[in-house]
């Protein structure tokens, strides 16, 4: 009978633990309003509004970044620190860059204690965080950051230890998945989407920079090189004498004495002349604009003939030529390599067998970004891979699936709208385009308007009717003064064509004075 009690209290047990375990730490899907959960930095610096708003496309809701070109901060404090020194555990979150990245971060800070009194409203860039995960794109900057800042035992200071080789933030607009998973073993996994992208090791120097281990030895600040070290491998041969012959002055190139005039060079006929079909234009006033000269056009003589104009001996190579003379280098018999100072002892080094994390009593979100439309959802914190895993799966992956659809149709559409004779309907198109990028569940509805307009322009080359219209200029900007309309906008008639063309081959250049 005892046995049996016992059998059912270690399967009750066992039972509670798997609960436990299936249990994110902290799970934030942003289905309510943040207000009142999350606290909004007061410092005067972080301008920018934060929204609850829905994903483009879905009716999901995030934490959304609703203005360009300032500086955000919000934070998150957690009922319980989680501690990160023993066992698995993984931080992932859900971001969307809605209109692209140009500028700007969307990581995360997992902040560590603060000091007794401290107000979340006070949050800002200088509040110490353990670790900062996610993507910051800016320049030459792409990459999706891990930093974790880690105490030295030795001196009390936090460091901030980059991995090295980190992945690249995605390029497009759709929703990501970030997700680090911290393992016992030192390890850390980074994820996007769910793939692995990079595996490191946080005691391995090759992985760190700098490395969580300090180096045993550093080089001596207070060592010196002495005055006499000489680091020139090579030196000038002291011995060595300039050749009698050697002609310092001779120049690169002389005048080919043996080239002769090519037959048929005309002489007197100038490389360009003046378009004699050019005509001085009706509005062209002498005082004000100086004399009119016909516009040059290259010489139809030339064209034929070997050339024209002046004939000149071409260049060639001197032989004579050996520039500046220099001593031939040798070895230099007083090197003594290139000097390093002396390795002492390092005062900040310590073993360690595991980092020593400090624990995440909260998760801020503390960015300076020139892009809009930044998306934060579905931030999580778990001692269990699989809930992080059937979070991505029940949550990101289907609104995914839906925008990357999306997006092979208006790669489409926007293909369609660079048609050469659809030119005239190609504002409206993408304007139409861009309006359905925005609204959730009219893909079709944009697709068949487009498709519309394709086949309906395609129709009238086909079998006639009347060609596009010219976007007319403005009457004020074609009353200009001295304007040449070449050109001036028309209708699609014969008359029009007809005098565009003149304009086109009598189109002059103003000068204000003979160009020599």
């Amino acid at each position: 009978m005892m046995g049996g009690r016992a059998l059912l209290l270690l399967l009750v047990s066992a039972l509670l633990v798997q609960i436990r375990a299936s249990d994110p730490l902290l799970y934030e899907p942003f289905d309510e309003d943040f207000e009142g959960r999350w606290v909004v930095s007061k410092k005067d610096e972080y301008q920018g509004v934060w929204k609850h708003a829905k994903s483009d496309g879905h009716e999901d809701y995030g934490l959304l970044v609703s203005e360009k070109a300032r500086k955000y901060a919000i934070i998150k404090e957690l009922d319980e620190p989680v501690t990160l020194k023993d066992g698995t555990v993984v931080l992932q979150f859900e971001v969307r860059l809605q209109n692209g990245l140009e500028c700007g971060g969307a990581y995360i800070k997992y902040i560590r204690p603060q000091d007794a009194g401290w107000d979340a409203k006070e949050f800002d860039n200088e509040t110490p965080y353990t670790i900062m995960f996610g993507p910051d794109k800016c320049g030459s900057t792409n990459k999706v950051h891990f930093i974790l800042k880690h105490k030295n035992p030795k001196t009390g200071k936090y460091v901030e230890h980059h991995l090295k080789f980190p992945p690249s933030v995605p390029y497009d607009k759709l929703s990501h998945v970030y997700t680090a998973i911290l393992k016992p073993d030192n390890e850390v996994r980074i994820l996007v989407d769910g793939e692995e992208k990079k595996k490191a090791n946080f005691l391995s120097a090759d992985d760190f920079e700098p490395a969580l281990i300090p180096s045993k030895t550093i080089p001596d600040p207070d060592d010196k090189k002495p005055e006499d070290w000489d680091e020139r491998a090579k030196i000038p041969d002291p011995d060595a004498v300039k050749p009698d012959d050697w002609d310092e002055d001779a120049p690169m190139e002389i005048v080919d004495e043996e080239a002769t005039k090519p037959e048929g060079w005309l002489d007197d006929e100038p490389e360009e002349i003046d378009d004699p079909e050019a005509a001085k234009p009706e509005d062209w006033d002498d005082e004000e604009d100086g004399e009119w000269e016909a516009p040059k056009i290259d010489n139809p003589k030339c064209e034929e003939a070997p050339g024209c104009g002046e004939w000149k001996r071409p260049m060639k190579q001197n032989p004579a030529y050996k520039g500046k003379w220099h001593a031939p280098m040798i070895d230099n018999p007083n090197y003594k390599g290139i000097w390093k100072p002396q390795e002492i002892p390092n005062p900040e080094y310590f073993e360690l067998d595991k980092p020593d994390f400090d624990p995440i009593a909260a998760i801020g979100i503390e960015i300076w970004t020139m892009q809009d439309g930044i998306l934060f959802d579905n931030i999580l914190i778990a001692d269990d891979e699989k809930v992080a895993t059937s979070i991505l799966e029940k949550t990101w992956k289907p609104k995914y699936d839906v925008e990357k659809e999306k997006e092979k149709i208006f790669d489409v559409l926007y293909k369609i709208a660079d048609v050469p004779f659809l030119a005239p309907y190609k504002t409206k198109i993408i304007d139409v385009i861009e309006k359905g990028e925005k609204q959730p569940n009219i893909t079709i509805g944009i697709l068949v308007s487009v498709v519309i307009v394709f086949v309906t322009v395609l129709f009238r080359i086909l079998f006639g009717g009347k060609k596009p219209a010219v976007p007319v200029k403005p009457a004020a900007e074609a009353k200009k003064p001295k304007a040449t309309e070449t050109d001036g906008a028309g209708s699609s008639g014969d008359k029009d064509e007809k005098e565009d063309e003149k304009e086109e081959t009598a189109a002059p250049r103003r000068r204000t004075r003979r160009e020599t």
